[in-house]
């Protein structure tokens, strides 16, 4: 996952850029669980130390000259308290994990950003695709030489899932699908859902 840092005031630092460029790539997969009980079991068998819950508002927004849910990209503004970020997710690579470019960038904190920076991008011509509240409690793990970020999800409207995330350079892109996908059966999570929260949700009231 492409991040950029905030430096003095509201301009972006280029500080460590080198880095973050070489880590274009956010692979993931997500499963439904039942309960969050019996996927937080399994993962303490592996020492994952979960946080404690947080609130997570995502709006979603469609281009004005392209339409995200033919692309197969989206435009995120997520709020987690004060805290606010934009992200821009590509096309997935792939037909079984949820490999894609990713470029994710802070925004100032306060609670009226997320509303202002959604009058912005109306200005613009984006239109609203969608809201998705969950609350997430977050760990990360070491599993076969990658860094593997863990969520607990519990989604409003859809109910309990889990997803693994690794971010990856084109060096280690290939390694890191494959670990994942180790590492979900290793955990007897099942079938992936490929679908985005938004899609599963606007399915669900279409």
């Amino acid at each position: 996952m492409q991040i950029a840092s905030m430096s003095k005031g509201l301009g972006f630092g280029n500080d460590d850029v080198a880095e973050r460029d070489a880590m274009d790539w956010e692979v993931e997969q997500k499963f439904r669980v039942e309960t969050q009980r019996s996927v937080e079991a399994r993962l303490a068998e592996f020492n994952v130390k979960l946080a404690a819950a947080v609130e997570q508002i995502d709006r979603y927004f469609n281009h004005p000259g392209r339409d995200f849910r033919h692309t197969d990209e989206a435009l995120r503004l997520r709020q987690v308290g004060e805290d606010n970020f934009i992200t821009y997710k590509g096309p997935k690579i792939d037909p079984t994990t949820k490999t894609r470019c990713e470029v994710e960038l802070p925004l100032p904190s306060g609670l009226s950003v997320s509303a202002q920076f959604t009058n912005l991008l109306v200005k613009l011509g984006f239109q609203a695709a969608g809201i998705v509240k969950k609350t997430r409690r977050s760990g990360e793990m070491d599993w076969e030489g990658h860094k593997v970020e863990v969520a607990v999800d519990e989604v409003e409207g859809l109910g309990r899932f889990v997803e693994l995330e690794i971010a990856a350079s084109d060096n280690t892109l290939d390694s890191a699908k494959a670990a994942l996908e180790s590492l979900s059966r290793r955990l007897d999570l099942g079938q992936t859902e490929r679908r985005s929260y938004l899609a599963m949700l606007l399915e669900l009231h279409s």
